[in-house]
Protein backbone atom coordinates (compact mmCIF):
# COMPACT_ATOMS: atom_id res chain seq x y z
CA UNK A 1 0.00 0.00 0.00
CA UNK A 2 2.83 2.43 0.81
CA UNK A 3 4.19 2.29 -2.73
CA UNK A 4 0.78 3.03 -4.23
CA UNK A 5 0.15 5.90 -1.79
CA UNK A 6 3.49 7.50 -2.59
CA UNK A 7 2.70 7.29 -6.28
CA UNK A 8 -0.70 8.90 -5.81
CA UNK A 9 0.74 11.69 -3.66
CA UNK A 10 3.22 12.41 -6.45
CA UNK A 11 0.22 12.91 -8.77
CA UNK A 12 0.88 9.70 -10.70
CA UNK A 13 -1.92 7.40 -11.85
CA UNK A 14 -2.17 3.78 -10.77
CA UNK A 15 -2.59 0.95 -13.24
CA UNK A 16 -5.53 -1.41 -12.87
CA UNK A 17 -3.26 -3.99 -11.23
CA UNK A 18 -1.78 -1.44 -8.80
CA UNK A 19 -5.27 -0.28 -7.85
CA UNK A 20 -6.37 -3.87 -7.35
CA UNK A 21 -3.41 -4.55 -5.08
CA UNK A 22 -4.14 -1.45 -2.98
CA UNK A 23 -7.83 -2.35 -2.71
CA UNK A 24 -7.11 -5.98 -1.85
CA UNK A 25 -4.97 -4.74 1.03
CA UNK A 26 -7.99 -2.80 2.31
CA UNK A 27 -9.80 -6.11 2.84
CA UNK A 28 -7.02 -7.66 4.95
CA UNK A 29 -7.16 -8.00 8.73
CA UNK A 30 -4.21 -5.69 9.42
CA UNK A 31 -5.48 -2.70 7.43
CA UNK A 32 -6.06 0.48 9.46
CA UNK A 33 -8.76 3.09 8.97
CA UNK A 34 -5.98 5.63 8.40
CA UNK A 35 -4.64 3.64 5.44
CA UNK A 36 -8.09 3.36 3.87
CA UNK A 37 -8.71 7.08 4.39
CA UNK A 38 -5.29 7.90 2.91
CA UNK A 39 -6.05 5.88 -0.23
CA UNK A 40 -9.44 7.51 -0.72
CA UNK A 41 -8.21 11.06 -0.16
CA UNK A 42 -5.06 10.62 -2.28
CA UNK A 43 -7.18 9.36 -5.17
CA UNK A 44 -9.59 12.29 -4.81
CA UNK A 45 -6.78 14.86 -4.57
CA UNK A 46 -5.11 13.52 -7.73
CA UNK A 47 -8.31 12.80 -9.63
CA UNK A 48 -9.53 9.28 -10.35
CA UNK A 49 -8.90 7.54 -13.69
CA UNK A 50 -10.85 4.85 -15.55
CA UNK A 51 -8.16 2.29 -14.67
CA UNK A 52 -8.35 3.15 -10.97
CA UNK A 53 -12.14 2.97 -10.97
CA UNK A 54 -12.12 -0.37 -12.80
CA UNK A 55 -9.46 -1.74 -10.45
CA UNK A 56 -11.28 -0.95 -7.21
CA UNK A 57 -14.60 -2.16 -8.65
CA UNK A 58 -13.16 -5.53 -9.72
CA UNK A 59 -11.90 -6.21 -6.19
CA UNK A 60 -15.12 -5.07 -4.50
CA UNK A 61 -17.16 -7.31 -6.80
CA UNK A 62 -14.86 -10.23 -6.02
CA UNK A 63 -15.46 -9.61 -2.30
CA UNK A 64 -19.24 -9.39 -2.77
CA UNK A 65 -21.97 -11.96 -2.43
CA UNK A 66 -21.94 -14.14 -5.54
CA UNK A 67 -25.21 -14.18 -7.50
CA UNK A 68 -25.20 -17.48 -9.46
CA UNK A 69 -27.04 -16.45 -12.59
CA UNK A 70 -26.13 -17.49 -16.10
CA UNK A 71 -28.62 -15.16 -17.76
CA UNK A 72 -26.79 -13.61 -20.72
CA UNK A 73 -28.35 -10.15 -20.98
CA UNK A 74 -28.86 -8.47 -17.60
CA UNK A 75 -28.72 -4.72 -17.07
CA UNK A 76 -28.89 -2.15 -14.26
CA UNK A 77 -30.00 1.48 -14.31
CA UNK A 78 -28.64 2.70 -10.98
CA UNK A 79 -27.31 6.24 -10.54
CA UNK A 80 -24.53 7.50 -8.30
CA UNK A 81 -26.74 9.84 -6.29
CA UNK A 82 -25.22 12.99 -4.89
CA UNK A 83 -27.00 15.53 -7.11
CA UNK A 84 -28.92 17.09 -4.19
CA UNK A 85 -32.02 17.40 -6.39
CA UNK A 86 -34.34 15.72 -3.84
CA UNK A 87 -36.18 14.09 -6.73
CA UNK A 88 -38.46 11.08 -6.39
CA UNK A 89 -37.02 7.60 -7.04
CA UNK A 90 -36.68 7.95 -10.79
CA UNK A 91 -34.37 5.05 -11.65
CA UNK A 92 -36.23 2.67 -9.34
CA UNK A 93 -39.55 3.48 -10.99
CA UNK A 94 -37.98 3.31 -14.46
CA UNK A 95 -36.50 -0.11 -13.64
CA UNK A 96 -39.98 -1.65 -13.48
CA UNK A 97 -40.91 0.00 -16.78
CA UNK A 98 -37.75 -1.34 -18.44
CA UNK A 99 -38.46 -4.80 -17.03
CA UNK A 100 -42.05 -4.58 -18.25
CA UNK A 101 -40.65 -4.03 -21.74
CA UNK A 102 -38.84 -7.36 -21.57
CA UNK A 103 -35.36 -6.48 -20.25
CA UNK A 104 -33.92 -8.35 -17.25
CA UNK A 105 -32.98 -5.86 -14.52
CA UNK A 106 -30.75 -6.54 -11.52
CA UNK A 107 -31.57 -3.31 -9.65
CA UNK A 108 -28.71 -2.44 -7.32
CA UNK A 109 -29.42 0.16 -4.64
CA UNK A 110 -29.18 1.40 -1.09
CA UNK A 111 -30.93 3.40 1.55
CA UNK A 112 -30.78 7.18 1.37
CA UNK A 113 -27.27 8.61 1.66
CA UNK A 114 -27.44 12.05 0.05
CA UNK A 115 -31.14 12.17 -0.86
CA UNK A 116 -34.23 11.98 1.32
CA UNK A 117 -35.34 8.53 0.16
CA UNK A 118 -33.17 5.83 -1.41
CA UNK A 119 -34.32 2.94 -3.57
CA UNK A 120 -34.19 0.55 -0.61
CA UNK A 121 -36.32 2.89 1.51
CA UNK A 122 -39.15 3.17 -1.00
CA UNK A 123 -39.14 -0.53 -1.96
CA UNK A 124 -39.08 -1.61 1.67
CA UNK A 125 -42.10 0.62 2.30
CA UNK A 126 -43.86 -1.20 -0.54
CA UNK A 127 -43.10 -4.55 1.07
CA UNK A 128 -40.12 -5.62 -1.04
CA UNK A 129 -37.57 -7.66 0.89
CA UNK A 130 -34.01 -6.37 1.16
CA UNK A 131 -32.57 -9.78 2.02
CA UNK A 132 -33.14 -12.19 -0.86
CA UNK A 133 -30.54 -14.96 -0.85
CA UNK A 134 -28.44 -15.48 -4.02
CA UNK A 135 -30.36 -18.51 -5.29
CA UNK A 136 -33.67 -16.72 -4.75
CA UNK A 137 -32.38 -13.65 -6.54
CA UNK A 138 -31.47 -15.79 -9.54
CA UNK A 139 -34.93 -17.39 -9.48
CA UNK A 140 -36.64 -13.98 -9.36
CA UNK A 141 -34.50 -12.66 -12.22
CA UNK A 142 -35.49 -15.65 -14.33
CA UNK A 143 -39.19 -15.66 -13.46
CA UNK A 144 -39.95 -11.97 -12.94
CA UNK A 145 -37.26 -10.21 -14.96
CA UNK A 146 -36.41 -7.81 -12.12
CA UNK A 147 -34.88 -8.29 -8.68
CA UNK A 148 -33.57 -5.84 -6.10
CA UNK A 149 -30.03 -6.16 -4.75
CA UNK A 150 -29.67 -4.23 -1.49
CA UNK A 151 -26.08 -2.96 -1.39
CA UNK A 152 -25.24 -3.71 2.28
CA UNK A 153 -26.69 -7.21 1.87
CA UNK A 154 -24.65 -8.09 -1.22
CA UNK A 155 -21.52 -6.23 -0.06
CA UNK A 156 -21.11 -7.40 3.56
CA UNK A 157 -17.34 -6.87 3.48
CA UNK A 158 -17.55 -3.14 2.77
CA UNK A 159 -18.34 -2.10 6.34
CA UNK A 160 -14.83 -0.72 6.96
CA UNK A 161 -14.98 1.34 3.76
CA UNK A 162 -18.40 2.70 4.72
CA UNK A 163 -17.20 3.58 8.23
CA UNK A 164 -14.24 5.54 6.87
CA UNK A 165 -16.40 7.18 4.20
CA UNK A 166 -18.82 8.39 6.86
CA UNK A 167 -16.05 9.69 9.08
CA UNK A 168 -14.36 11.56 6.22
CA UNK A 169 -17.60 13.24 5.23
CA UNK A 170 -16.10 14.14 1.85
CA UNK A 171 -16.86 12.89 -1.67
CA UNK A 172 -14.47 10.12 -2.67
CA UNK A 173 -14.24 7.41 -5.32
CA UNK A 174 -16.85 5.53 -3.27
CA UNK A 175 -19.42 8.18 -4.26
CA UNK A 176 -18.88 7.25 -7.90
CA UNK A 177 -18.56 3.49 -8.03
CA UNK A 178 -21.72 2.22 -6.31
CA UNK A 179 -23.59 1.46 -9.56
CA UNK A 180 -20.51 -0.30 -10.97
CA UNK A 181 -20.22 -2.78 -8.11
CA UNK A 182 -23.38 -4.75 -8.91
CA UNK A 183 -22.35 -8.39 -8.24
CA UNK A 184 -24.37 -9.67 -11.19
CA UNK A 185 -22.41 -9.92 -14.45
CA UNK A 186 -24.09 -7.10 -16.36
CA UNK A 187 -24.24 -7.02 -20.13
CA UNK A 188 -25.48 -3.43 -20.40
CA UNK A 189 -26.07 -0.46 -18.15
CA UNK A 190 -27.68 2.96 -17.84
CA UNK A 191 -25.52 4.94 -15.42
CA UNK A 192 -26.53 8.33 -14.07
CA UNK A 193 -23.79 10.53 -12.63
CA UNK A 194 -23.94 13.94 -10.96
CA UNK A 195 -20.54 15.01 -12.37
CA UNK A 196 -20.75 16.04 -16.02
CA UNK A 197 -16.96 16.25 -16.29
CA UNK A 198 -16.70 12.49 -15.68
CA UNK A 199 -19.12 11.22 -18.33
CA UNK A 200 -16.46 10.00 -20.75
CA UNK A 201 -14.29 8.53 -18.02
CA UNK A 202 -17.16 6.56 -16.50
CA UNK A 203 -18.05 5.22 -19.94
CA UNK A 204 -14.46 4.07 -20.35
CA UNK A 205 -14.60 2.46 -16.89
CA UNK A 206 -17.68 0.52 -18.00
CA UNK A 207 -15.81 -0.57 -21.09
CA UNK A 208 -12.91 -1.86 -18.98
CA UNK A 209 -15.44 -3.72 -16.83
CA UNK A 210 -16.77 -5.57 -19.88
CA UNK A 211 -20.07 -3.89 -20.68
CA UNK A 212 -21.19 -4.65 -24.23
CA UNK A 213 -23.27 -1.51 -24.31
CA UNK A 214 -23.90 1.33 -21.86
CA UNK A 215 -25.17 4.87 -21.61
CA UNK A 216 -23.83 7.39 -19.08
CA UNK A 217 -26.05 10.41 -18.45
CA UNK A 218 -25.87 13.72 -16.63
CA UNK A 219 -29.19 15.50 -16.73
CA UNK A 220 -30.16 19.14 -17.03
CA UNK A 221 -29.40 20.80 -13.71
CA UNK A 222 -26.57 18.31 -13.15
CA UNK A 223 -28.92 15.55 -12.07
CA UNK A 224 -27.75 11.94 -11.95
CA UNK A 225 -30.84 11.11 -14.01
CA UNK A 226 -32.13 12.40 -17.32
CA UNK A 227 -34.23 15.53 -16.78
CA UNK A 228 -37.09 17.25 -18.57
CA UNK A 229 -35.64 20.66 -17.69
CA UNK A 230 -33.39 20.97 -20.75
CA UNK A 231 -30.41 19.39 -22.49
CA UNK A 232 -29.18 16.09 -21.12
CA UNK A 233 -25.53 15.18 -21.71
CA UNK A 234 -24.75 11.55 -22.52
CA UNK A 235 -21.98 9.24 -23.66
CA UNK A 236 -22.85 6.00 -25.45
CA UNK A 237 -20.54 3.00 -25.14
CA UNK A 238 -20.99 0.42 -27.86
CA UNK A 239 -18.55 -2.36 -28.74
CA UNK A 240 -15.65 -0.58 -27.07
CA UNK A 241 -16.24 2.82 -28.68
CA UNK A 242 -17.69 5.91 -26.99
CA UNK A 243 -19.64 8.78 -28.51
CA UNK A 244 -20.98 11.88 -26.70
CA UNK A 245 -24.28 13.56 -27.53
CA UNK A 246 -27.05 15.64 -26.01
CA UNK A 247 -30.78 15.07 -26.02
CA UNK A 248 -33.62 17.49 -25.22
CA UNK A 249 -37.03 16.15 -24.10
CA UNK A 250 -38.80 17.99 -26.91
CA UNK A 251 -36.81 15.89 -29.41
CA UNK A 252 -38.63 12.90 -27.97
CA UNK A 253 -42.08 14.44 -27.91
CA UNK A 254 -41.91 14.99 -24.16
CA UNK A 255 -42.78 18.26 -22.38
CA UNK A 256 -40.32 20.52 -20.58
CA UNK A 257 -40.66 20.69 -16.80
CA UNK A 258 -38.53 22.27 -14.11
CA UNK A 259 -36.68 19.90 -11.79
CA UNK A 260 -38.75 21.47 -9.02
CA UNK A 261 -41.74 19.59 -10.45
CA UNK A 262 -40.22 16.16 -9.79
CA UNK A 263 -39.28 16.55 -6.15
CA UNK A 264 -40.07 13.62 -3.91
CA UNK A 265 -40.62 13.21 -0.20
CA UNK A 266 -40.25 10.46 2.36
CA UNK A 267 -40.58 6.76 1.60
CA UNK A 268 -44.35 6.87 1.90
CA UNK A 269 -44.66 9.84 -0.48
CA UNK A 270 -42.31 8.32 -3.03
CA UNK A 271 -44.07 4.96 -2.89
CA UNK A 272 -47.30 6.71 -3.87
CA UNK A 273 -45.52 8.50 -6.74
CA UNK A 274 -43.97 5.24 -7.95
CA UNK A 275 -47.29 3.41 -7.96
CA UNK A 276 -49.09 6.33 -9.62
CA UNK A 277 -46.55 6.37 -12.44
CA UNK A 278 -46.80 2.62 -13.00
CA UNK A 279 -50.58 3.04 -13.11
CA UNK A 280 -50.18 5.67 -15.84
CA UNK A 281 -51.07 8.85 -13.95
CA UNK A 282 -50.20 11.76 -16.23
CA UNK A 283 -47.76 14.48 -15.21
CA UNK A 284 -44.06 15.37 -14.82
CA UNK A 285 -43.31 12.23 -12.78
CA UNK A 286 -44.58 9.96 -15.54
CA UNK A 287 -42.87 11.94 -18.30
CA UNK A 288 -39.55 11.82 -16.41
CA UNK A 289 -39.83 8.05 -16.05
CA UNK A 290 -40.67 7.66 -19.74
CA UNK A 291 -37.51 9.60 -20.59
CA UNK A 292 -35.28 7.55 -18.31
CA UNK A 293 -36.87 4.20 -19.16
CA UNK A 294 -36.54 5.08 -22.85
CA UNK A 295 -32.85 5.75 -22.33
CA UNK A 296 -32.51 2.46 -20.48
CA UNK A 297 -34.10 0.51 -23.30
CA UNK A 298 -31.79 2.25 -25.77
CA UNK A 299 -28.78 1.58 -23.52
CA UNK A 300 -29.67 -2.11 -23.49
CA UNK A 301 -30.15 -2.22 -27.24
CA UNK A 302 -33.77 -3.39 -27.05
CA UNK A 303 -34.70 -0.08 -28.66
CA UNK A 304 -32.83 1.01 -31.79
CA UNK A 305 -33.39 4.68 -30.94
CA UNK A 306 -34.28 6.68 -27.83
CA UNK A 307 -37.59 7.62 -29.45
CA UNK A 308 -38.36 3.93 -29.84
CA UNK A 309 -37.32 3.40 -26.24
CA UNK A 310 -39.84 5.99 -25.05
CA UNK A 311 -42.51 4.27 -27.18
CA UNK A 312 -41.72 0.89 -25.60
CA UNK A 313 -41.80 2.50 -22.14
CA UNK A 314 -45.27 3.90 -22.78
CA UNK A 315 -46.46 0.45 -23.88
CA UNK A 316 -44.95 -1.18 -20.77
CA UNK A 317 -47.01 1.10 -18.54
CA UNK A 318 -50.20 1.11 -20.62
CA UNK A 319 -50.28 -2.70 -20.78
CA UNK A 320 -49.89 -3.07 -17.03
CA UNK A 321 -46.65 -5.04 -17.49
CA UNK A 322 -44.55 -2.54 -15.47
CA UNK A 323 -46.94 -2.58 -12.51
CA UNK A 324 -47.13 -6.37 -12.65
CA UNK A 325 -43.34 -6.58 -12.20
CA UNK A 326 -43.65 -4.63 -8.95
CA UNK A 327 -46.60 -6.70 -7.71
CA UNK A 328 -44.78 -9.97 -8.37
CA UNK A 329 -41.67 -8.74 -6.57
CA UNK A 330 -43.85 -7.87 -3.58
CA UNK A 331 -45.36 -11.37 -3.72
CA UNK A 332 -41.92 -13.01 -3.72
CA UNK A 333 -41.07 -10.95 -0.66
CA UNK A 334 -44.00 -12.37 1.29
CA UNK A 335 -42.49 -15.84 0.94
CA UNK A 336 -39.40 -15.13 3.04
CA UNK A 337 -38.76 -13.65 6.48
CA UNK A 338 -37.58 -10.06 6.40
CA UNK A 339 -34.16 -9.39 7.94
CA UNK A 340 -33.41 -6.09 9.62
CA UNK A 341 -30.19 -4.81 8.02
Amino acid sequence: MKQQLEKLMNQKDLSIEEMKQATEHCFTQDITDTEIASLLTALRAKGETADEIAGIVEVIRAESQSIPTSLPHVMDNCGTGGDQSHSFNISTTAAFVIAGAGVTIAKHGNRSISSKTGSADVLEHLGVSLSFQPEKTDEILRENGIAFLYAPHVHPNLKRFMKVRKELGLPTILNLIGPLTNPVALDSQLLGIYRRDMLAMMAESLNKLGRRRALVVNGAGYMDEASLAGDNHLVLLENGKTSPFTIHPEELGLPVHSNEHIRGGDAKDNAVILQNVLQGKQGPYLDTVLLNAGLGLFANGTAATINEGVKFAKESIASGAALDKLKRLMEYSKQIPTEVL
